[in-house]
């Protein structure tokens, strides 16, 4: 769950050779953790991938770490 003062801080940062309909998106959000009962701000990385089937394009959730500052 992402809460009402999330950030995102949107950014391409790779693209696959000979791929053009694929690449990775990085955000920093806050987000609600249950087990520690607590707000914290997590990188988020996303797979954004265009589905001919669709006509569109969708974002995948690959991996998500604590931001430690």
């Amino acid at each position: 769950m992402y809460t009402a003062g999330s950030h995102p801080l949107t950014s391409p940062v790779a693209v696959f050779p000979g791929e053009v309909d694929v690449h990775w998106e990085t955000e920093n959000r806050v987000v609600w953790n249950e087990q520690r009962n607590a707000a914290e701000e997590q990188e988020l990385v996303y797979e954004v991938t265009w589905i001919p089937e669709l006509g569109a394009w969708r974002r995948f959730l690959r991996s998500r770490r604590e931001v430690h500052r």
